[in-house]
């Protein structure tokens, strides 16, 4: 795993089960990752898909967790990583996964940090439940709570940033992430956001961003790659900056190769850490 290649931090992004337990999912859905649709068919709801939403914590332990594959083909979106419905895998809790990496720091020595999603809130909360106070419940259980934790706190929706500092009283590290476009599916204005005065107005309630690799860099060839004002921008509001998803199977246009990508990333442009699907890239 990630902790084993030598990540800083690992990521979780964290979802409710039907009795509001957090558990660690990239999607709100569950039908490209897990042997739902064969185990419970009749739980899809009207739009085909599956939620984790709709299922409590027993039942989600019930199913087989595979790599990501297309749902209508069945075909892996990752071909060259880990095999599909290969080997034994279930949905782990987010406190489950904080006992394992805890374990993991204490058996190696390292100390690799958290960085924890809270997925679409305002999704949940439409629905009656708000992952925001129970995901922080477990960070603070287990020892996550101010700037001096290794943990970052993310969000792509700025309302709920403001919420989980102002409202609901985190003092750790926070993170908005910003999506590439111009709003989020919330109303998040992103598109505002990325600009010095948006970046001035997050300064007040964040410790830096989470942008798009396409909001760093852009060009479609080597020869056209510039960088874009973001990131010094953002370090003059005084925000650290780590862009999303390095990826060394699905690399960004005029991009050769992963440690291109980072060498980009960190020598030309000045983030200060990435997201990456591939930790033992540096």
């Amino acid at each position: 795993m990630a902790h084993a290649l030598g990540a800083d931090y690992i990521e979780q992004d964290v979802v409710l089960s039907r009795d509001n337990v957090p558990v660690v999912l990239h999607d709100v859905h569950l039908d490209t990752v897990t042997d739902v649709a064969t185990r419970f068919p009749e739980r899809c709801r009207a739009d085909g898909r599956w939620y984790a939403l709709d299922f409590d914590l027993a039942e989600l332990k019930q199913l087989r967790v595979t790599e990501r594959f297309h749902a209508k083909t069945g075909k892996q979106v990752f071909p060259k990583r880990f095999p599909i419905w290969q080997s034994q895998f279930q949905i782990p809790t987010l406190e489950e996964e904080l006992e394992l990496i805890a374990g993991l720091n204490h058996s190696t020595g390292r100390v690799a940090g958290i960085y924890p999603e809270i997925k679409k809130p305002a999704w949940h909360r439409a629905q009656g439940h708000d992952p925001s106070p129970i995901v922080l419940a477990v960070l603070r259980k287990h020892g996550y709570q101010d700037k001096d934790d290794a943990c970052f706190v993310q969000c792509f929706e700025h309302a709920e940033v403001r919420r989980l500092r102002h409202e609901l009283g985190w003092q750790g590290r926070l993170i908005q992430l910003l999506g590439g476009g111009g709003k989020g599916e919330d109303g998040t204005d992103f598109q505002h956001l990325r600009t010095p005065a948006g970046l001035a107005e997050l300064a007040t309630t964040v410790d830096g961003i989470g942008p798009a690799i396409a909001s760093v860099l852009e060009g479609d060839t080597p020869a056209q790659r510039r960088l874009t004002t973001l990131v010094a921008d953002a370090h003059r509001a005084g925000l650290r900056v780590h862009p999303y998803t390095v990826r060394a199977d699905e690399l960004p246009k005029g991009v050769a190769s992963a440690e291109e990508l980072m060498r980009a990333l960190f020598d030309e442009a000045g983030v200060d850490a990435v997201f990456s699907d591939f930790p033992g890239i540096r």
